[in-house]
C-alpha cells in the first residue's frame, strides 16, 4: 500500500456536497457584492431632495456640584440622589 494521495472521484465530491451542502466560503464574493448593492440603494441619489441641516442638540443647564441640593427636589445632596454612580 502506498501513501500517495489521489484526487477524489467526481462522484465522491458530489456525494460529499450533497451530504454537507455547498462550501460556505464559495459565495463570499457574491454575498459581499449583494450587501454592497443594498447599501448603495439606500444612499440618496443626486435627484433626491437635499437633507435638512443637522439640528443643534438641546443643552440643559449646568449640572449641580456634588454637595449642592439635587435638582429633583428631594432635599438630598446631588451626590446622594441623582448624581449617584451606578
Amino acid at each position: 500500500m502506498s501513501n500517495v494521495r489521489h484526487p477524489p472521484d467526481t462522484a465522491d465530491v458530489a456525494e460529499q456536497i450533497m451530504r454537507t451542502g455547498p462550501d460556505p466560503g464559495s459565495d463570499r464574493f457574491h454575498e459581499r457584492e449583494r450587501k454592497k448593492k443594498v447599501h448603495e440603494d439606500q444612499l440618496p441619489s443626486e435627484d433626491d431632495k437635499a437633507l435638512p441641516p443637522p439640528v443643534e442638540p438641546i443643552k440643559s443647564g449646568e449640572k449641580p456640584g456634588r454637595n449642592e441640593p439635587c435638582l429633583c427636589g428631594s432635599g438630598k445632596k446631588y451626590k446622594q440622589c441623582c448624581g449617584r454612580a451606578g
